[in-house]
């Protein structure tokens, strides 16, 4: 069994003196971890916003396509205007996914970096000397 060396005890004076650079990496770090989170929450909310927008062009089409329809189901009486509707229904239909997966996805991103705000809370509280 090895015994393992006593660290070396260090004045309060180096302790104190040690503080502000203890306190810098400690703010960097959570910097650093702020940063990652919310660049995470960023990618995650920029998939939802790009479905939002093509499930935005679909629902542009697909106005344009029923009132193609309208207007061949008015001018004649022949099927015709059948084929313009399905084609519609079929883009406001894929127009309906894309906004549930891309709402889905927003949801998903959630709020604000609640990691980095716990983490914050509890160096605070460490500090003060209530927690560890």
């Amino acid at each position: 069994m090895t015994q393992v060396p006593p660290r070396p005890k260090r004045s309060l004076f180096t302790l104190i003196g040690d503080l502000p650079r203890l306190l810098t990496d400690l703010i960097r770090g959570e910097i650093e971890q702020l940063k990652r989170e919310l660049i995470a929450k960023a990618a995650a909310a920029g998939i939802g916003i790009g479905l939002l927008a093509v499930a935005a062009t679909f629902l542009f089409f697909a106005l344009g396509v029923f009132i193609a329809a309208a207007i061949l189901g008015i001018a004649t009486v022949l099927p015709a205007w059948a084929a313009a509707l399905i084609v519609g229904g079929a883009l406001l239909v894929i127009a309906i996914v894309l906004v549930l997966i891309g709402v889905a996805s927003l949801k998903r991103s959630g709020g604000g970096p609640e990691e980095t705000i716990d983490s914050i809370k509890k160096d605070v509280r460490v500090i003060k000397g209530i927690g560890r």
